[in-house]
């Protein structure tokens, strides 16, 4: 597959020949959900907390004396059988991060550009650069290049003027190819990416 390559201004600039690993084959869907469930899980905060028994206030005297009431015998007010007692088993801060073998990640990441590079959603430029930080720019490039709702850049190395323009975008985000997931490339409508990361993304996804 050739894809054109545009400037700021919407015009051709050249061409790109994209491998067939990234072209060809069956999109394997299995690995995008592995992929994306994986980010999913590793942006989750994990500070839900219970209090177990010995963090519930109170309960330090016992209730009752050991014998003669009739009653169980208990030590404290707070065992988790009674009302206002602690929680057994609650949940406790963790991480819910977890990794996956290097090839799924890429595999995920060659499926995921297959499918948009099928639908016609990635735009490539010559570059994404900016003189100034401002938004009305990159709003206007976006615009003349004909890409809607959310919209990804990927550069090899980001323009710091640039990621500063994007960033008050709503739906915009600005990746370097080295950090760039399925989950980026999926949730987007439109992903727009330099001739430069092309290039870097088909070394390391071959």
């Amino acid at each position: 597959m050739t894809l054109d390559v545009v400037n700021s201004d919407n015009q051709k600039v050249g061409t790109i020949d994209l491998a067939d690993t990234l072209t060809s084959g069956p999109i394997k869907t299995d690995l995008i959900w592995e992929s994306v469930v994986r980010d999913n899980a590793a942006e989750r905060r994990g500070t839900h907390m219970s209090k177990n028994r010995a963090l519930v206030s109170g309960g330090g005297k016992k209730p009752y004396k050991q014998k003669g009431t009739g009653r169980a015998q208990v030590g404290s007010s707070r065992t988790p059988l009674w009302r206002h007692g602690g929680t057994v088993f609650g949940p406790q801060p963790r991480s819910y991060t977890y990794a996956l073998p290097k090839k799924v990640t890429r595999a995920a990441l060659r499926a995921a550009l297959a499918a948009r590079l099928r639908e016609g959603a990635v735009i490539v430029v010559d570059a994404l650069t900016a003189e100034e930080p401002k938004t009305r720019q990159v709003v206007a490039f976006v615009k003349r290049l004909g890409a809607t709702g959310k919209v990804v850049f990927v550069d090899v190395t980001v323009n710091e003027q640039f990621e500063r323009s994007a960033r008050n975008i709503a739906g915009a985000k600005v990746v370097r190819s080295a950090e760039l997931s399925a989950r980026d490339v999926m949730d987007t409508g439109h992903v727009i990416v330099t001739r430069a990361a092309v290039e870097r993304l088909q070394e390391v996804l071959a």
